[in-house]
């Protein structure tokens, strides 16, 4: 099992917030619209150089969708800012209407997703909005795991042409991946080879992934690990690859089980390479208020978790 060094634990709502200061400085046509959250959504910097292309609209979330699909007519790269409920669950309508329908050029970034927006409760930590985003035709559903991740993704969605969801979070996770990489939508991410069985992560769980990989390893088993920080467009080249080698995966997610990457996952082996997969998610339920360690550990949202599952997959190999 290979080892993942870091130096430091980031937000990744930090990491949106860097790049799209970035993208402020070397692209003109980008503008920010934030639904009165702009410091939650580190959206401040570009504010202050820029103010002249940042919209505070207030709590008037539909409104916001409304405007920047609008800007999108004149050239503009709006990029929408709030947190994860308010961007699908609240504007689910606008988003559907008009952005995704004419496939407007909006990116939807959205921040404080799962149940690691902790003591906020059950309203605030949406588990449904992968699911929601990832049927509306010409969407297109990223989830980066890091700090540095999630800048690299900010700044890639400005240079694709359509609508974007963009989700990360709040809290501080190691940030292990490289700094100067180079993010491809729809491309996973080989994080370790392994023979014994396929563990498919995204976002928070990537990390999770990675040390139940080292669990793994010190029980014999090879696991081989996959980001998939694109959920769509799914990259069914590296998971029917992987599983090809495998003959059994996990998926795990800070998310619901119903409509997450794993559902995604079990529709493509369904279809084309049917093998024992287990899922590591939220299981029909909404969340409550607690810490955000409280939480993943109570939803099963951990190594442990991500281990036992590897074990039940290995275990219903065919001989």
């Amino acid at each position: 099992m290979k080892d993942f060094p870091y130096t430091e634990k980031k937000d990744t709502r930090s990491g949106f917030g860097a790049g799209l200061l970035e993208l402020g400085r070397t692209n003109p046509d980008v503008v920010a619209l934030c639904a009165d959250l702009t410091g939650s959504l580190k959206m401040d910097a570009f504010q202050k150089e820029f103010p002249e292309r940042f919209f505070q609209v207030g709590i008037a979330e539909a409104n916001m969708m409304g405007i920047a699909a609008g800007m999108t007519i004149g050239g503009k790269i709006p990029f929408t800012g709030t947190f994860a409920n308010f961007s699908t669950g609240r504007v689910y309508d606008q988003i559907r209407q008009s952005i995704a329908y004419s496939g407007k050029n909006v990116k939807i970034c959205a921040s404080h997703a799962g149940l690691t927006l902790g003591e906020d409760g059950a309203t605030h930590q949406i588990l449904e909005d992968v699911g929601m985003m990832k049927m509306l035709p010409h969407m297109t559903v990223i989830n980066p795991c890091d700090f540095n991740q999630t800048k690299a993704a900010t700044i890639a969605i400005a240079a694709y042409e359509g609508p974007v969801y963009l989700r990360f979070g709040r809290p501080a996770v190691p940030n292990f991946t490289p700094a100067d990489q180079k993010f491809e939508i729809g491309k996973a991410v080989m994080l370790n080879e392994g023979t014994d069985v396929s563990i498919f992560a995204t976002g928070h769980l990537v990390w999770k992934a990675i040390l139940a990989g080292k669990i793994l390893a010190e029980k014999g088993i090879n696991a081989e690990i996959i980001n998939i920080h694109t959920i769509k467009p799914l990259d069914a080249e590296a998971i029917l690859a992987s599983v090809a080698k495998t003959k059994c995966a996990v998926s795990a997610e800070e998310h619901q089980l119903n409509g997450g990457l794993g559902d995604s996952i079990a529709q493509l082996l369904g279809r084309q390479m049917p093998s024992p997969l287990e899922m590591v998610g939220v299981n029909d339920s909404f969340g409550e208020s607690g810490t955000p360690d409280q939480l993943m550990e109570k939803y099963g949202l951990n190594e442990q978790s991500i281990v036992a599952a590897a074990e039940r997959a290995i275990s219903r190999k065919k001989a």
